[in-house]
């Protein structure tokens, strides 16, 4: 049973998110009434980062609280290992009842990672497939992810199974509150629901297209003339956006139509979750959480997908609402990170501080009381379409992004929100640039990382061949027996 030393907690996530176009986070058109309300009952933290701008590697560091090269988990292709606690295993040790429903691009055969339930298959696979390997010259293969940011790749379709999964989570999700309901007196709940959109593919129903058909759209800031890292070369290419004209006013238009809508969908499925609880009595003894793996650039510097570390990226939403009204309507300033949910959801939950002591994250509840002290937060990113480690340290208003070996970007966000000038090169920087460095060698070896990183591709591309030759496959797969669910 919840109570206030242990509430139940209900942590949502969507898949690149961008908190520039939310509602909540004060976009004048885009339609989210839900997290709206969400943000005016909670914490709205307004600069969370995701601590690796991917998938997988993005959820293996909030599920641990460490970041994911300490655990292996380099690119979307990486195991999670089962020998690492995560928050479940946490939350259930400490009493509670633990659940998954939706994406969590778990790769491995470990699919639960301490949870008691999971009440859906996963949308990607659990398999190796996905290692990324490079051609004899040393080349990633084009993904073409460009195309399908342009029309026609984006836009109306009557449906899609990517529409039908996250109906499947929410329904899941919802199904799991009212079953709980049943059993008031049961052990308190953690539930993770986790929805794959707005993720691509950009096709929307023709009633949620129609919902921003006479709305103004945002469009990319123009980037002529705007220098490209390393980083950002090797992503246009593996991400052909040469193949794209990511500058055609009607293509962007069309392209944050569509988004917008997904956002608004994503939207009604917490809504949904929301009344579940409020219609069970759940919402009175339920912290609710709702997060973003990484975001998207959209077209932003000419780019798409993640990868980066510019915000557009790199920046996630990050909601925290108490059913005590604690902190309600607070709006942090303070620099965090997406894995600083892990060691907030087990202070919450009461789980002794000496069992979190390999985290690398930190508990957000300083910060919602009131806490103004300065955090420094990391990123870092792996493998997967670049040639190089590459990190990110943002401290106070500047961002620093090192590509290892391969140079290094600075930005003053106060002064240049959008990232247009690099001041690596300028004059004053090389003592900023030198302890900003610092703190990022101080927790990253970039060179054994790279060999760590090398090595795994190497193993898991010989384990992924003998997976496909034997046909074996490690993906979850839910049951629901019948004689158990009915009157019989």
């Amino acid at each position: 049973m919840a109570t206030p030393a242990q509430p139940n907690i209900v942590l949502i996530m969507a898949d690149q998110l961008v908190p520039f176009l939310i509602g909540a986070y004060g976009h004048p058109v885009v339609r989210t009434p839900h997290l709206d309300r969400l943000a005016a009952r909670g914490v709205r933290f307004d600069a969370a980062y995701t601590p690796n701008p991917l998938c997988a590697p993005a959820r293996a560091a909030l599920m641990t609280g460490r970041y994911a090269s300490s655990v292996g988990c380099f690119d979307n292709a990486a195991p999670f290992p089962s020998d690492q606690p995560t928050i479940a295993h946490h939350l259930t040790n400490a009493g509670y009842e633990t659940a998954l429903t939706g994406k969590m691009h778990f790769v491995g055969p470990d699919q639960l990672h301490g949870f008691r339930h999971r009440l859906t298959t996963d949308i990607f696979p659990a398999s190796m497939d996905w290692v990324p390997t490079v051609d004899a010259q040393g080349r990633f293969p084009r993904g073409g992810h460009a195309h399908a940011y342009v029309p026609p790749e984006v836009g109306v379709r009557p449906w899609t199974k990517f529409l039908t999964y996250d109906e499947e989570t929410a329904f899941r999700a919802c199904e799991f509150v009212r079953e709980r309901a049943r059993r008031p007196d049961a052990e308190p709940f953690f539930l993770l629901a986790s929805f794959h959109h707005p993720h691509d593919p950009f096709h929307v129903t023709q009633e949620l297209w129609d919902l921003y058909a006479d709305e103004p759209i945002d469009l990319p800031q123009p980037w002529a003339g705007v220098p490209r890292s390393a980083l950002d070369q090797w992503l246009a290419d593996a991400h052909d956006t040469a193949g794209v004209d990511l500058a055609d006013p009607a293509a962007m238009r069309a392209l944050r139509r569509a988004y917008y809508g997904l956002v608004t969908y994503v939207d009604r499925k917490v809504g949904q979750l929301l009344d579940a609880l409020e219609e069970t009595g759940r919402l009175d003894d339920t912290v609710v959480i709702v997060t973003s793996d990484h975001g998207d650039m959209l077209g932003e510097r000419g780019m798409v997908q993640k990868r980066c570390f510019y915000e557009w990226s790199a920046r996630v939403p990050l909601l925290v609402a108490f059913p005590d009204g604690r902190g309600a309507g607070t709006r942090v300033a303070t620099p965090v990170s997406m894995m600083d949910i892990a060691p907030t959801v087990c202070e919450l939950a009461g789980v002794p501080r000496d069992g979190l002591a390999g985290m690398d994250a930190r508990s957000l509840l300083p910060l919602v009381d009131g806490d103004s002290a300065g955090r420094v937060v990391m990123s870092e990113y792996h493998s997967e379409k670049v040639h190089a480690p590459s990190f990110m340290v943002r401290r106070g208003d500047h961002k620093y992004v090192y590509i290892h070996g391969h140079g290094a970007q600075l930005f003053d966000l106060a002064a240049d929100p959008a990232e247009r000038r690099d001041l690596a090169g300028g004059p004053g920087a090389a003592g900023l640039l030198s302890d900003l460095h610092a703190i990022l060698t101080r927790r990253f070896d970039p060179d054994a990382l790279a060999a760590q990183a090398a090595d795994s591709i190497r193993r898991r591309e010989l384990i992924k061949n003998a997976v496909r030759r034997n046909g074996t496959s490690w993906d979850h797969v839910p049951r629901f027996p019948q004689r158990e669910r009915y009157v019989r």
